[in-house]
């Protein structure tokens, strides 16, 4: 793959995903019972696996400002998640896979630590609205100060290269949660969506160091997006419980990128959670001729220096196309169904939300983080309690980040 190609694919990826919920206005959001809002807005509650750093450097946007999904496609912004109850999270340094080369593990590690730069110069910018989190603790001081907490994590490990001292770059940088691979293998690891196949079989060597930095370090391992064998081995060898920081149930929807039950229990069972996703949860059937013509005829995607002003332009475009074809989308049911039935198997300390904001998240019924309500309303309908609840927002993540830290102290002192 060529830089130019690759930077294009980081640029747009999420626009990609996200277009289809931008076919027409949204309908107005439900309104939420006033005792179950009360409820929610009560608890500590944090999303693990927030995309929208891809946004921060775009000219004219800004995470201040009141965004609408079915106009630039962003589903995160601070207005919006106060209207949601969404206290902080995971903001992502994502890069897609590239070529497994010096070259390709340069641009990659650049890559990335620029996406770290944008995380911090976002929360720098704001400082009476956001403040960097690296414990558990963190969190819940910032929050009783009335702040927004930004925990950051890595999805794909690429960047590292073959220098795992570049995992302790980037614990310094703030980094608390890591997941090793992402839609293709890489140098650490297999993917569970390689169109070519294994190449590991789970870990490879180099997989095995980073899994055993990560745990000295004290970054929670995030095994979403990787192979089952991956799945299998972070359990048996992690010094910690792990995380997959965005999945869902495959007895919903079998896809490779879901978990099934025995890995569930297997994950909860261990001390771990599963944090559910909003995609992957429906079929889409092959586009009509028309609707690929149409796609076909678009303009490039915005890359990431496009102004919010291109952003909006192409979006436009895009929701032409999908309103004149459109394409099945899962729904709040459907995102329910997957939760339910993963709280069937894991039980509440073993279940969370990460549903992939700005990275191609998004459903009906469930179109932004102000919809997060819904989650909490629907889960007292089906009879969780509120302490069930907040360790679902919040308890069990921020249980596993102390769990990690805790052994990353431990090793240390025994040194």
């Amino acid at each position: 793959m060529s830089r130019r190609l690759l930077t294009v694919l980081l640029g747009s990826a999420a626009l990609l995903a996200t277009a289809a919920s931008a076919a027409t206005p949204p309908p107005p959001k439900p309104v939420v019972a006033k005792a179950d809002m009360a409820a929610h807005q009560k608890m500590l509650t944090l999303d693990t696996h927030l995309d929208t750093p891809e946004h921060f450097a775009r000219p004219g946007w800004s995470m201040m400002d009141d965004h609408e999904v079915h106009l630039d496609g962003s589903q995160v912004d601070l207005p919006r998640m106060k209207a949601g109850g969404l206290d902080g999270g995971f903001f992502v340094i994502y890069t897609g896979q590239g070529d497994l080369t010096a070259e390709g593990y340069r641009y990659a590690r650049d890559f990335a630590l620029k996406r770290a730069v944008d995380i911090r110069e976002m929360v720098a910018a704001h400082p009476d609205a956001f403040e960097l989190a690296f414990t558990p603790e963190d969190a819940v001081r910032i929050n009783k100060a009335g702040k927004a907490f930004a925990f950051q994590s890595i999805e794909n490990s690429w960047p590292m290269g073959e220098d795992l001292t570049l995992m302790q770059t980037f614990y310094q940088a703030g980094v608390r949660m890591a997941g090793p691979v992402h839609f293709r293998n890489n140098q650490f690891a297999d993917s569970s969506t390689d169109p070519k196949g294994k190449i590991w079989n789970g870990y490879s060597p180099l997989g095995l160091r980073w899994l055993a930095e990560a745990n000295r370090l004290g970054i929670l391992i995030d095994v979403s997006h990787a192979s089952d064998e991956v799945v299998d081995q972070s359990v048996a060898l992690s010094k910690v419980p792990v995380i997959a920081s965005h999945s869902g149930a495959k007895a919903i929807f079998d896809h490779p990128r879901n978990l099934d039950d025995a890995r569930i229990r297997k994950i909860a069972e261990s001390g771990g959670a599963i944090c559910i996703n909003s995609v992957y949860l429906v079929a889409s059937a092959a586009p009509s001729p028309e609707r690929k013509a149409a796609l076909d005829a678009l303009p490039r995607p915005p890359r990431d220096e496009a102004t919010q002003a291109d952003v909006v332009a192409w979006m436009a475009k895009r929701a032409a196309v999908d309103k004149q074809f459109p394409m099945p989308r899962a729904n709040f049911e459907t995102y329910m169904a997957s939760m339910l039935h993963t709280l069937k198997i894991a039980g509440p300390k073993g279940v969370c939300v990460g549903a992939d904001w700005d990275g191609g998240g998004g459903v009906e019924g469930l179109e932004d983080v102000a919809d997060l309500p819904k989650i909490t309303a629907r889960l007292k309908a089906e009879g969780y309690s509120d302490a069930d609840i907040e360790a679902i927002w919040s308890g069990n993540v921020l249980r596993l980040i102390g769990q990690a830290q805790a052994y990353a102290r431990s090793v240390a002192a025994a040194k």
